[in-house]
């Protein structure tokens, strides 16, 4: 009986907790409804009142005014080169310095790992102008190259990556080492499949976080070809225009490709996560 009423209440429970996670869910994902379909309308319907929750004509002209009055389409690949050769890069590294940090051993391991994380605690903002004034001394500016470097020495991606080659038991490690297997070999082979997980979260976060690196973008793509995506269309915002149906359709084409980048790596994201939280 007590056991029976206990099912009860968990069931209970989790009807409930259900309906708020639904109701927050549809809190987080209006805003992206709301941009969507306000980029579909006219601009004289998008400041209606009362509003339209769904369009009652369609038009796809806003988005055919921005890539023809603006360059979206090279704004796009600024983006996607940026975001995506930074991601790799930073990846590579930072697994390889994460598995040393934590299978190798070399004197002063620990001071070393300690000094590198506690960057963590400087933000990026307060490195602008030296960041700045190298990048301009190498010849960077207006140079894409200039938005990917300083986002490729991130002790982020070592953190995240540390806790999850922490986790791989030293026995198998110890077992390729008896079977003949190098360093590199074992790196490759043996631990990185192990870690995919967390090299997949890490993916996603450093390329929505360099996707949206707004700042050192505008800093350093001063010209309007060597701008990016977000740098492109926050421009649009500021004009004069009042045709905000075309800034909706300008605000929607950045967040695009996020949103399949999300799903294309959720299963990783997720899974890395939950593995990171664990520990032998």
């Amino acid at each position: 009986m007590a056991k029976l009423q206990g099912k009860k209440k968990r069931d209970s429970y989790d009807v409930v907790a259900n309906i708020v996670i639904v109701f927050f869910a549809i809190c987080n994902l209006f805003p992206i409804y709301w941009l969507f379909t306000s980029s579909l309308k006219n601009s004289s319907d998008v400041i209606k009142m009362p509003p339209d929750w769904w369009p009652k004509t369609f038009t796809f002209s806003n988005y055919t005014e921005v890539f023809d009055s603006q360059p979206a389409l090279r704004w796009t690949f600024n983006s996607l080169y940026v975001a995506g050769l930074s991601t790799i890069l930073l990846v590579v590294t930072s697994s390889m310095a994460a598995y040393a940090f934590s299978k190798l051993r070399f004197k002063g391991k620990m001071v070393i790992f300690v000094i590198f994380i506690s960057s963590l605690m400087v933000p990026k903002e307060v490195m602008i102008v030296p960041l700045f004034r190298i990048a301009q001394d190498l010849g960077l500016v207006n140079d894409l190259h200039g938005m990917i470097w300083p986002n490729v020495a991130v002790a982020f991606g070592v953190f995240l990556l540390k806790g999850f080659f922490d986790s791989v038991p030293d026995a198998l490690r110890e077992a390729a080492r008896i079977d003949g297997a190098g360093e590199v070999r074992t790196f490759l082979q043996i631990m990185i499949p192990i870690v995919k997980p967390g090299i997949g979260a890490l993916f996603i976060l450093n390329f929505v976080q360099v996707w949206n690196d707004y700042l050192w973008q505008l800093v350093i793509g001063q010209e309007k070809e060597m701008k990016t995506l977000m740098v492109g269309i926050a421009t649009l915002m500021q004009d004069l225009n009042p045709n905000f149906a075309y800034k909706m359709a300008g605000a929607t084409v950045a967040a695009i490709p996020m949103l399949i980048i999300f799903l294309l790596f959720q299963g990783y994201f997720t899974r890395g996560l939950a593995g990171g939280a664990v520990k032998e």
